[in-house]
């Protein structure tokens, strides 16, 4: 019989519904993980899929993350959402709706299940932050600071968590080909005055080397192989998926 590498291992994945999120849920459990999917909207159809667990909850509801207790042997901080507009515009509201999202409750869950996993003496903490989190964009000042806002915490619990057998990294992707970023295609158009089917050659990619978007697929296989065991010496680290964006 051939044993999973992550057989007996639980995973958490936040913005586990779709996109990015979807793939990571499905590479883990394809690798013998027990998921849970937690989103905002209902995943039990994609929960069912993989035999996991669904979680529907409004993560921006800080004060209720607070008072967690969880108990994952992995977690997946993947929830994000995206607002493209000019400093001057800027809503105030979206800008820490974003940061709240993206920055307060990775650090909510990774408090609340560090204990559990420094129990155990084992863990893997895996942020997926974006090349934004090492490199800036106009009209992205909520996403750009709250990803290396993120970058800075995974760093932290690298070293906090090293001792206790958890490790703490960031996945950093380009312009993965999901929902999220396919709903900016309009806002960018408008902000850099360029048509729409433009913006993906002269916004999106005009960095890359390689000129495609990321699948979300790629971005799973890369969590699932820091989620694992051979991984256990890789930690504070970065892996960039961008296309040669960050080369430069």
């Amino acid at each position: 019989m051939t044993i999973l590498p992550l057989s007996g291992r639980s995973a958490l994945v936040t913005g586990g519904a779709g996109g990015i999120g979807a793939a990571v849920v499905r590479e883990l459990a394809s690798l013998g993980a027990k998921v849970t999917i937690a989103d905002l909207t209902a995943t039990e159809d994609l929960a069912a899929e993989v035999k996991g667990d669904s979680w529907q909850l409004d993560l921006s509801d800080t004060a209720a993350l607070e008072e967690l207790s969880l108990d994952f042997d992995i977690l997946v901080n993947n929830a994000g959402i995206q607002r493209v507009a000019p400093l001057e515009e800027y809503d105030p509201a979206v800008f820490r709706k974003i940061h709240t999202l993206m920055l307060e409750v990775p650090f909510l869950l990774i408090r609340s299940v560090l204990p559990q996993m420094y129990g155990k003496g084992w863990g893997r903490i895996i942020n997926i932050s974006s090349v934004h989190g090492l490199r800036a964009s106009a009209f992205k000042s909520a996403y750009v600071s709250a990803k290396h806002g993120l970058e800075g915490l995974s760093k932290v619990t690298a070293l906090e968590g090293g001792p206790h057998g958890v490790t703490s990294n960031c996945v950093n992707p380009g312009y993965v080909r999901t929902p999220l970023v396919e709903s900016q295609i309009a806002d960018q158009a408008v902000a850099h005055g360029i048509p729409e089917d433009e913006v993906l050659a002269k916004v999106m990619l005009t960095e890359s080397a390689i000129k495609r978007l990321v699948e979300p697929q790629e971005v799973a296989s890369l969590v699932a192989w820091l989620a694992g065991p051979k991984a256990g010496m890789v930690t504070g680290a970065s892996y960039t998926m961008d296309g040669g964006w960050s080369a430069k």
